[in-house]
Formats: C-alpha cells, structure tokens, sequence
C-alpha cells in the first residue's frame, strides 16, 4: 500500500472521540433509555404521539456530548421545530418527487444554521414529514412537546450523581 493510500485509510479509521469511562458511557446509555422511555410512557398514558426516530439521535446528544453546542435547548428545540416546519411548508406546495425530500433537508440545515439552532438529528425531520405526510399538528405533537420533554428530563439526569453541567452557559 503506498503512502498516500496508507494516510487515506488511517483518516477514515482514526478516532477523534475522546475515550469514555466505562461508567460515563453506561450513564449516557440509562439517561437515553430513562428519556426514551419516559415519552414513550406519556404517550401511551395521554395517547398522542410523542416520539419520533430523530429522537433517538437526539438522546445521543442530550446523554452522550451534553456539553456540545448541539445538545442545548436551544439547538434541540430549536433544530427540530425549524426542521419540521420547513418540511411541512414544503410538504404542502412539492410533490414527492426524488428531489423534494433533499431540498427540504438542505434548506433546513441552511435554516437552523443561519438561525444558530444547528441540530443534526433534526436534519431527519423533513424526511419523516416527506414520507409520512403528517398535519400541522405535528409540529406541537410530537415535535415541540417531544423536544421539550427530552430536554427537560436531560436538565433532570445530569443533576443526578457523576453530575453534569447542562444546559452550558457558553456565550454563542
């Protein structure tokens, strides 16, 4: 293998992640398991849609890089609600063409950038609204209420021992 490649091939391998604890790593784990299952419980008890998959990616961010610009409030409602709105706004006026569902996700990452509410999961929203053509409401039911309720029980978990300060209070 010659040099060039062999410096391909450790760009594409190297880690830039810092290590984790054991027991940091198994604590981001039970906070994504705690959140997940806590809106999933409020949306069986209320019966309204609560959870989305982007979600999920959200719970990475929350529990694993809370300290990231990423994971604060801000960005985590934010992301989402610009994400999803812009997905629905398109949703009305394109048609489900192979293009539609790339140009929304393009215009809200152009979106939460300029608006300083960059989030990448909710980088998914407008692709979920493309494919599952949900109403306005969607955008209170899962998508605010959801965000809110994740950060909410992330502000909770890092009260907790191995205490973590979130939100951060960088100056942007």
């Amino acid at each position: 293998m010659n040099t060039q490649t062999s410096s391909i091939v450790r760009g594409l391998l190297l880690r830039q992640q810092p290590a984790q604890p054991l027991v940091v790593a198994l604590k981001a784990g039970v906070g994504g398991l705690l959140a997940v299952g806590a809106v999933a419980w409020l949306s069986h008890v209320t019966g309204n849609l609560l959870l989305m998959a982007p979600f999920g990616a959200t719970c990475v961010l929350l529990f694993s890089v809370p300290n990231s610009p990423l994971s604060q409030p801000a960005n985590v409602i934010g992301g989402h609600l610009v994400s999803t709105f812009i997905g629905l706004l398109l949703r009305m006026f394109l048609p489900v063409e192979w293009w539609s569902p790339g140009l929304a996700v393009g215009l809200a990452i152009a979106a939460m950038a300029v608006l300083r509410v960059t989030h990448p999961p909710a980088g998914a929203d407008p692709l979920v609204v493309f494919f599952d053509n949900p109403g306005w409401e969607y955008l209170g039911f899962p998508v605010a209420f959801g965000s809110m309720a994740l950060v909410g029980i992330a502000w909770v978990f890092h009260r907790l021992p191995m205490r973590v300060v979130y939100p951060t209070h960088g100056d942007n």
